[in-house]
């Protein structure tokens, strides 16, 4: 290794250190906070929160590297930059390719690492800590109460609305659900307006006390006939005492391991082998349920055992052929059935739904795996030339930056993988996408940075603001002039017109003095036959315009109700009613249809006008049109002033 490289490798990785130990810190202090009412007040060892931070810690690298590697090399570089580090490698004929060499060998080789690591050892911490969590919440079964949900505590699940007291002891609205021995179901319920929760600390019995409620059991019998009557018993107390023994329950072994199936436990090989199994799952519920379906149409079935006779000569209805009673019976066993197939049809939705969901989260897990190394990567080839463009090294710039695009980063990850996991969007490229978002830039910032030019090059944008600018000072003298003129008849605009040096005027008071006598009512044959000369190039061109702003138009129009009806499809479908939704998501598509249609049309006759102009070179680059049609309102303003400033320009010289 030679010495420059070891000192930009020795240099990145005091700063990588750094920046990691601090993010960590900060991120399992979160951590901390985020958990503390699972850790307060329980009276646990120091081994085992050691176990907690232990397992929380790998859990926090898949959002903590790719920040520290950003944030690293925008600091490094930036520094390198600003200290004239770079300015002394190029004069020695060393490029910021040359430079990134040792250290892209190293970030590859932390990418692979990163991978063996999010296999391994994130699933193994995912997995030991969710179970310390499941064993601290049994340690005080009185804290494990929460409020609007149930909680299970020894053979009962018990909700309450709301919880009151200094140590959460009185409850309002009770609701209890007892386990019943040897019997799978909720068959005894306990309801209560208020309760108390009382123990003491030399005693393992929890005591709770309910006040004016109702107990419901129901009754099992061996006897179908019986069991079809649902028999139950109820009664009402004024006070009724649970006691639970919580000697078992405290006694807690932290290390016990009784769950391990979800998806951010399993490793690569697991996950390939769970997607597969629900794939498979999947297929075999719809294939079922279609079977399910068609056998409760009694299609198969409906000519079993029957020889019907044909009859040419009958041709009216065949619920004809029944009395009044039987037709009423069919189609009320009809209307039961497709009523029932419906139902039956609702709630497999949502079931497959719910399997679905699961496959897409194990198929994100999956590829979440893959992607973290590729961003390691992708983050490293941003940062660095982005540190060596800004030229600013330390924490003030850099890390404002950093925050700011790791936070894009993270955002897009998000929203993506969320969506994703209903359908919307495909899991694999949605787990991908903020990567592939962030490789362009990776690509555009390592072309720049090479080629020692600026981060960014604003003459393509600024010149022509300038020119639409220009043209607003000219619009302002236009309507200045317009105004001028506006007392003269039209007898003596049309002198202006011929004789506008005679006027104290220049030649560009043409223009201003013709559309003030087409604002008059005066057509163009009006205008020549007062002698003033048309030239049939500016007509076409001036017809041509008006044909763009009338297409162009329209096409705003369509693109505004497109836009408004696809914003109101999310609000429809977000409250729950699916058929609006639909009606204006159609809508929106067909207003979609007319904008690509008057969009096609309008820059076609755009390009003509182009060609109308005389001594025009200038062609219209559809491509960038296609581009700027997702911001047409911008385009349209912008392509509306360029016409105006087109035949502003070809009238002073083709009216006379």
């Amino acid at each position: 290794m030679k010495i420059l490289d070891r000192y930009i490798l020795t240099t990145y990785l005091k700063t990588f250190l750094s920046v990691f130990i601090i993010l960590m810190l900060i991120f399992v202090l979160q951590s901390i906070w985020l958990y503390i009412s699972e850790l307060a007040g329980k009276d646990l060892s120091v081994s085992v929160i050691m176990k907690f931070l232990l397992y929380v810690t790998p859990t926090l690298i898949p959002l903590i590297l790719p920040l520290t590697i950003l944030l690293a090399s925008i600091m490094v570089f930036g520094s390198f930059a600003e200290n004239y580090e770079f300015a002394a490698m190029k004069s020695t004929g060393i490029s910021l390719q040359r430079a990134m060499r040792g250290l892209s060998v190293f970030i590859f080789g932390l990418a692979v690492v990163t991978f063996f690591f999010a296999n391994n050892v994130i699933p193994w911490a995912n997995f030991n800590f969710y179970n310390l969590r499941k064993n601290i919440a049994k340690t005080q079964p009185a804290m494990a109460i929460a409020a609007g949900q149930f909680n299970e505590i020894a053979d009962y699940n018990i909700k309450v609305d709301k919880k009151s007291g200094d140590k959460g002891q009185y409850l309002e609205k009770v609701y209890i659900h007892k386990k019943t021995p040897n019997r799978t179901g909720n068959y005894t319920v306990i309801t209560a307006n208020t309760g108390e929760l009382i123990s003491s600390e030399a005693s393992n019995i929890l005591q709770l006390v309910l006040y004016d409620g109702n107990y419901y059991d129901e009754i099992y019998s061996k006897d179908p006939k019986q069991n079809a009557k649902k028999p139950h018993v109820r009664s009402a107390f004024e006070k009724y005492i649970i006691n639970v023994d919580l000697e078992g329950l405290n006694d807690v072994d932290y290390e016990e391991k009784s769950y391990e199936g979800r998806y951010n436990m399993l490793n690569v090989s697991d996950l390939n082998y769970t997607i597969d199994s629900l794939k498979d799952k999947g297929k075999t519920e719809y294939k079922n349920f279609s079977k399910s379906l068609y056998d409760r149409t009694a299609v198969a079935t409906l000519n079993a055992n029957i020889k019907p006779k044909k009859d040419s000569l009958y041709t009216d209805e065949i619920l004809d052929l029944f009395d009044n009673r039987t037709k009423l019976q069919i189609l009320n066993l009809a209307a039961n059935t497709v009523n029932s197939t419906n139902q039956i049809i609702k709630t497999k939705k949502h079931t497959l739904g719910t399997q679905k969901k699961w496959l897409n989260k194990h198929v994100i897990s999956l590829h979440e795996k893959y992607v973290l190394g590729f961003a390691c990567i992708i983050l490293f080839f941003v940062g660095a030339p982005l540190g060596a463009l800004i030229r600013k090294g330390g924490i003030g710039l850099p890390m404002v930056i950093a925050i700011l695009l790791f936070l894009t980063y993270h955002f897009i990850g998000i929203f993506s993988k969320n969506s994703s996991q209903d359908g919307s969007l495909n899991p694999v490229f949605a787990t991908w996408l903020s990567t592939l978002i962030m490789l362009p830039l990776s690509i555009f910032l390592t072309q720049r940075a090479t080629k020692d030019r600026g981060l960014f090059e604003f003459d393509a944008v600024l010149d022509p603001l300038k020119k639409l600018f220009s043209f607003k000072d000219k619009k302002e003298a236009f309507d200045k002039a317009y105004k001028r003129l506006d007392d003269f008849d039209n007898d003596k605009l049309i002198d202006v017109i011929k004789n506008y040096s005679h006027h104290e005027y220049d030649k560009t008071i043409k223009p201003v003095a013709y559309q003030l006598l087409l604002d008059r009512g005066l057509s163009t044959d009006d205008i020549k036959d007062k002698g003033v000369i048309l030239h049939n190039t500016f007509l076409k061109s001036e017809k041509i315009a008006k044909d763009f702003k009338d297409y162009s138009l329209t096409t705003i129009v369509s693109y505004a109700i497109g836009a408004v009806l696809i914003l109101f499809f999310f609000i429809f479908r977000n409250n729950k009613l699916p058929e609006l939704a639909h009606i204006v998501l159609q809508l929106g598509i067909i207003s979609f249809v007319f904008v690509a249609i008057y969009f096609t049309v309008s820059s076609i006759v755009l390009s003509k006008f182009y060609k109308s102009l005389p001594e025009s070179d200038k062609k219209i680059n559809f491509f960038l049109l296609l581009i700027g049609l997702p911001f047409y309102p911008i385009t349209y303003f912008l392509l509306k002033n360029r016409v105006k400033e087109e035949l502003y320009k070809t009238s002073i010289e083709n009216i006379k």
